[in-house]
């Protein structure tokens, strides 16, 4: 199955690259290890170094790599509680709405979605009193935000380390 992007647009609506097999290859050594070496990346992948980099490069410009991040384990972290929250929101207003979202560190994750709800966020606490304050207090008195549904996450895959 070809994985070619090429011609589709992108959500912000930018054209999508072509992306070869090698440059999948970079991704997911990066999205594995985002501190490997370029060395040893381009190792791994049979091209020279500044081939690598030439492609990291461009990976980066177009958009496709936005960023490296550290994974962590948020109840290590002190985030003991998570939870889904499914958002029902007014007509037209999920760019007001995620713009809102922006000032909230809880909000790991937010998506659009089908079906009965419009907005499903991933909200990580300290405790039960500050995810009540993310729902109760910030969530349902923004003036976009019609319900919210609150699933608590018992207990979550975590991916294999590397």
């Amino acid at each position: 199955m070809s994985h070619q992007m090429s011609g589709h647009g992108a959500p912000d609506g930018r054209m999508a690259p072509a992306l070869d097999e090698v440059d999948r290859n970079i991704v997911e050594l990066l999205r594995a290890d985002g501190r490997i070496s370029v060395r040893k990346l381009a190792e791994q992948v049979n091209v020279s170094r500044a081939n690598a980099y030439a492609r990291i490069e461009r990976l980066t410009s177009s958009g496709v790599i936005t960023g490296y991040h550290a994974t962590i384990d948020p109840h290590r972290y002190g985030y003991t509680v998570s939870a889904y929250l499914a958002v029902k929101l007014r007509q037209r207003s999920w760019r007001e709405f995620t713009q809102r979202l922006a000032d909230m560190p809880e909000v790991e994750h937010a998506a659009m979605v089908s079906g009965g709800y419009d907005g499903l966020l991933l909200v990580r606490t300290t405790d039960s009193d500050a995810l009540r304050d993310v729902v109760l207090d910030r969530l349902q008195s923004m003036p976009e935000v019609m319900a919210t549904h609150t699933m608590f996450i018992l207990d979550e895959l975590r991916p294999k380390p590397s």
